[in-house]
């Protein structure tokens, strides 16, 4: 009998730490998704905001220009 709860205290504490386990795993994977949102509108942000300056600077370059003349 004794040999029985041993077993069957064996199982529910690997089935116990599988089900802690694979919770943490979703908890991981909810962060990186997350994180993962940011870093593409962080991007996306650098990048308008690079079009932007190339815009101004070629048109301050188009009036110094236009002022030559």
């Amino acid at each position: 009998m004794g040999l029985i709860l041993k077993a069957l205290g064996g199982i529910t504490a690997l089935i116990l730490l599988v089900i802690t386990l694979l919770g943490s795993i979703v908890t991981v994977g909810g962060f990186l998704l997350g994180a993962i949102k940011i870093l593409i509108v962080a991007i996306f942000v650098a990048l308008l905001i690079g079009i932007l300056f190339t815009v101004i600077r070629d048109r301050s370059q188009r009036r110094r220009s236009a002022e030559d003349f």
